[in-house]
């Protein structure tokens, strides 16, 4: 929770963030823009010969080689001075995730080009990564000499994040305090050590540090987010920070890292209030829009959730640079507005759903055509699935298990069996798509296959609650085979002790057993948890069974107006010779 204080300061063009180099355990990562003045390159000729292994090592690197691509360009750059070749050498390790190599490349590159900014970073990244600190040093140093003083704390904390990747932290901590020694009045300086020393476990030199921070500059957001990360418990940093906001009411990083605490101690409703007193102060804030979304959302106020979250889209749709993506919220105001019955204007949240990410994507469109279909059109919506062309097997799958749902919905088992019975041949022992297979068989009548798939689910997904479910109320809704059954559903039971629909099976159980009043009890748990129309079917049962027939009447009743086509209820009252 402390984390929330720790708020770096804004990017700027001059504090981007260090280039991550690549190493053998390290992912390349695209280097920072950084502005350029023009390199004085050398006069060089392009000879045949040189273009000629040029174009060879490219090619060979293009086949999958590095090594050799690697040592020509390095050879090359040496021989005729030019730093584009060094950078293509340092590229090159860096693709192969080859630390050393790379490194070797980037020294190179900045002893051609010394007046490159962007060749500094990349060494300095490598070298860092590779703690090979001692050159680093003297260059963190030259640079803060350099910097104009107004933006000398910038380049402070752009040097604390090169210094973040390395893997001797004592070392880097070591590097940052004699380095900053000589700005012993600036208020970045200390932060920086604070922060150093807090994650070296060294809490007495990190709040001494934080309180110098705050003596040069009192009023400072990042020094007393500082000193409450530092501080060594929630209750002091809480009140740090509520103390801050007495004298400073208007310091909003501070009072959003303070909500935010709030938020993790799960005190929801002085979260609020104080993400409400952030809104008031900047009414299109983006972050407290969506902190107040999800906080609505937690506490089950769905029109509070979704009047905070189209103010966030409406927001952000007027941003235009804004590289925030809205697909998340825009999926949650969908469900929202689907649970409200607005089919219509959940279908347009989730149409403006970009790509950007995959499966989020692919998830809007398989709920689109979820809601086609519960408007009636099936044939549409089926093929709104087709025109989807996922290339991961998994989407595939998820994506044949949907259409099947949607045949399923719409009463036709037949054609959601030929789906299904198609797609475990073509995704055998995915226990997703055997599971829908066995409850659709077990509606067409084939019990046997259902039984089979069921317990291929059982040796594919061994903590597939649901299998062992679904088979244990079968057999107690045929009444065949009780002591399995229990066996069943209390294996269930005891991987979901809290689902309702579990609990309602093993009600069932007890009834086919004769215990009536472990089934009611049971039973009443279980729609007390979930108000379900079947579940009141079948504690409407048991109460008939025990001469409560008012009680009965009521939970059909009950049942009836939730899903007046639920089929348990018609079949049960048919079999009762009962009518509502």
């Amino acid at each position: 929770m402390l984390s929330a204080c720790a708020i770096a300061p804004q990017k700027t063009a001059e504090s981007s963030p260090a280039p991550q180099p690549a190493t053998p355990d390290v992912a390349p990562e695209a280097a920072p823009a950084v502005v350029e003045t023009p390199e004085a390159l050398p006069n060089n000729d392009l000879t045949g010969d040189l273009l000629y292994r040029i174009t060879k090592a490219e090619l060979e690197f293009k086949q999958g080689q590095w090594q050799g691509p690697y040592i020509t360009m390095m050879a090359l750059a040496q021989q005729t001075r030019d730093p584009r070749l060094a950078r293509r050498a340092t590229e090159m390790a860096l693709a192969a995730k080859q630390g050393a190599e790379a490194l070797a490349a980037t020294r190179l590159w900045r002893g051609l080009a010394p007046e490159s900014d962007e060749a500094v970073q990349y060494f300095l990244g490598f070298a860092v990564v590779m703690d090979d600190l001692g050159e680093a040093e003297a260059i963190f140093e030259q640079r803060l000499k350099a910097a104009p003083p107004a933006s000398r704390g910038l380049a402070m904390f752009q040097m604390q994040q090169f210094l973040l990747r390395a893997k001797d932290k004592q070392a880097a901590y070591k590097l940052e305090q004699r380095v900053l020694m000589p700005y012993d009045g600036m208020l970045e300086a200390h932060l920086i050590l604070a922060q150093g020393a807090f994650a070296l476990n060294d809490v007495a030199g990190a709040r001494a540090e934080a309180e110098k921070a705050l003596a040069i500059k009192p009023d400072s957001e990042l020094a007393i987010l500082t000193t409450a990360q530092v501080a060594g418990d929630i209750d002091a940093a809480m009140k740090v920070l509520t103390g801050f906001l007495e004298k400073y009411p208007n310091a909003s990083e501070v009072r959003a890292a303070y909500a935010r605490i709030l938020v993790d101690a799960k005190q929801y409703e002085p979260a609020r209030k104080e993400f409400l007193t952030l809104l008031k102060q900047q009414p299109d804030n983006v972050a407290t829009l969506y902190a107040l979304g999800v906080m609505a959302m937690q506490t089950n106020d769905l029109p509070g959730a979704e009047q905070y979250f189209t103010r966030f889209v409406t927001v952000l749709g007027d941003r235009p640079g804004d590289e925030r993506d809205p697909s998340k919220v825009l999926m949650i105001l969908g469900q929202i507005a689907e649970q409200r019955g607005d089919l219509d204007t959940a279908y347009n949240w989730l149409e403006r759903i970009e790509g950007n990410d995959e499966k989020l994507y692919l998830a809007a469109r398989m709920k689109m055509a979820t809601l086609t279909a519960r408007k009636g059109n099936v044939d549409d919506a089926r093929k709104q699935l087709a025109e989807l062309k996922p290339a991961d097997p998994a989407d595939q799958a998820q994506l044949v298990q949907t259409d099947a749902q949607l045949l399923r919905d719409a009463g036709d088992h037949r054609a959601a069996y030929t789906v299904l019975e198609n797609a475990i041949k073509r995704f055998p022992g995915n226990p997703d798509l055997l599971y829908d297979f066995a409850l659709v068989a077990e509606k067409l009548g084939q019990v046997e296959l259902m039984e089979t798939a069921l317990r291929q689910v059982m040796i594919a997904a061994p903590d597939n609650q649901h299998a062992y479910n679904a088979l244990g109320y079968s057999l107690a809704e045929r009444n065949e085979r009780l002591p399995e059954a229990y066996a069943l559903v209390d294996k269930a039971m005891k991987m979901a002790p809290g689902d309702p629909f579990i609990m309602d099976s093993m009600g069932w159980v007890q009834f086919r057993m004769g215990n009536l009043n472990e089934a009611e009890a049971l039973l009443r748990r279980a729609y007390a948890l979930r108000n379900d129309a079947e579940i009141a079917v079948h504690l409407g049962e048991v109460l008939f069974a025990k001469g409560d027939f008012s009680g009965a009447q009521k939970m059909w009743q009950e049942a009836h107006s939730k899903d007046p086509k639920n089929d348990a209820l018609k079949s049960t009252l048919a079999r009762l010779n009962q009518s509502l």
